[in-house]
């Protein structure tokens, strides 16, 4: 409903921003890494999404199209709410949130206040294939998502499973200066595993 909010900060704390737009002032929730973007700015464009309930309408703010997806993703799942996937937000950057889904990492996952073992396996459940599928070049630099996509599927054909092949291929990425064809980044990754 509202796409974003772009005006001159008038308030900014921890937990939420005031943004002055055309005379209007928006409180805005949002995540302690938000809260660090925004920090020195007096003017923003802030990604939102509002939370319509029967007794209230909240906006929420983000830092990126990435970490409102995120939000998103997590607010879809059954049983969590908007502050828990704020929660989450604010303990894990976005990047670090993709990279937990992706390996598995309960442990990392239940130590974000409000996320029990239940709520971390169902996370891992309802979001691994949806973060498999996502743009990963956050993870792997330069190179485009599909040829990561590619050498990962490719050394899981090979027997590995996708957390060992992620990590093979990220490590090898951030050992290059230049984008990798496919079948190099393969290569170079059987020798990590």
């Amino acid at each position: 409903m509202i796409e974003f909010i772009q005006g001159v900060i008038e308030e900014l704390t921890p937990t939420h921003v005031v943004v002055n737009c055309n005379g209007m002032g928006y409180h805005i929730h949002i995540s302690l890494y938000t809260y660090e973007h925004l920090q020195g700015k007096q003017q923003a464009r802030i990604p939102t999404h509002l939370a319509i309930k029967e007794d209230s309408h909240t906006l929420y703010g983000f830092k990126d199209q990435q970490e409102r997806q995120i939000f998103l993703h997590l607010i879809a799942i059954n049983g969590i709410g908007t502050a828990t996937a704020r929660m989450v937000l604010s303990s894990l950057d976005h990047k670090e949130f993709v990279n937990a889904i992706l390996s598995s990492n309960v442990p990392l996952l239940k130590s974000i206040k409000g996320i029990g073992p239940k709520a971390a396996q169902r996370m891992i459940i309802e979001l691994q294939d949806k973060f498999s599928k996502m743009d990963t070049q956050h993870e792997l630099g330069s190179m485009t998502a599909d040829s990561g996509n590619e050498a990962i599927e490719a050394l899981m054909a090979l027997g590995f499973n996708r957390s060992s092949a992620e990590k093979a291929v990220v490590k090898v990425k951030k050992a290059q200066d230049n984008p990798l064809s496919t079948e190099e980044l393969i290569k170079k990754s059987l020798k990590l595993l």
